[in-house]
């Protein structure tokens, strides 16, 4: 199931999280984000994931890599992409699929409970704040 992810970081250099209202992964914390609808493309759907979870406007930019999340029967074949704030003072709000969202630096994503392997993926990638 193609899906997408947004990497957002703020003028702080902080990343955007979401905390998962519904499975999988309920309860954690990951990235805004969730599956491409027919007929659009990465870009439009992580632009529209963006804002129904977060209220936030985004344009979405490069992917910076993709992973693949096996949840049952369903393999989510995700692509995350950094993405833009078009209002940079803007402040997210949870809406849709998330529960609670924030702008975390270094020290806090330490302390959330991720989904796995996020820290480490976004890590590697070298998109986690410092």
């Amino acid at each position: 199931m193609p899906c997408v992810g947004a990497v957002v970081h703020d003028r702080q250099g902080r990343l955007l999280l979401i905390r998962r209202a519904h499975e999988p992964s309920r309860g954690l914390w990951s990235l805004p984000g969730g599956r491409v609808e027919a007929g659009e493309s990465a870009a439009q759907a992580v632009e529209r994931e963006v804002r129904e979870e977060t209220g936030l406007e985004v344009r979405a930019g490069a992917p910076v890599g993709r992973v693949r999340i096996p949840s049952g029967r369903l393999v989510y074949e995700v692509t995350d992409l950094r993405c833009e704030m078009v209002a940079p003072a803007a402040t997210p709000v949870a809406g849709d699929d998330a529960d609670a969202v924030l702008f975390a630096d270094a020290a806090t994503i330490a302390r959330l409970p991720c989904t796995p392997d996020l820290v480490e993926t976004l890590r590697g990638w070298g998109v986690l704040p410092h």
